[in-house]
């Protein structure tokens, strides 16, 4: 998907009707996951995709990309102290990529959401 020029998430998820039930309910899934883990953020769009802010800074994102869901993770300091439980998943710079919807770990995702809800931390 190109960057959405969507003004809010509800928006942003109609725009993707063209893409497989699977991998819309998968996006639904970690909406949902991030409005129940991240008590206190704003909801919003930025960069084109769902964000997650606390403090004017988004900390969490999510989006459909051609090939993959993506989850960022932009809190490196959330990212370390999961490293052993995120071996083997396609990392970028804090960002998950996962190339079919049925492999999500949703657990562990909302591990990772709590951890970030817990406490501010560093932003990359």
């Amino acid at each position: 998907m190109a960057k959405s020029s969507a003004s809010d998430v509800d928006g942003y998820l109609a725009e993707l009707s063209g893409v497989s039930d699977d991998r819309l309910s998968a996006l639904i899934r970690l909406r949902e996951l991030c409005r129940a883990e991240l008590t206190g953020f704003g909801e919003t769009i930025a960069y084109g995709m769902p964000a997650y802010i606390r403090g004017g800074t988004a900390e969490v994102a999510f989006a459909n990309q051609k090939q993959y869901v993506s989850l960022y993770l932009m809190r490196p300091d959330v990212v370390e102290a999961f490293a052993d439980r995120l071996v083997g998943q396609d990392m970028g710079k804090g960002c998950i990529r996962f190339r079919r919807p049925a492999t999500i770990d949703y657990d562990l995702v909302r591990e990772l959401l709590a951890a970030v809800a817990r406490a501010p931390g560093p932003v990359c």
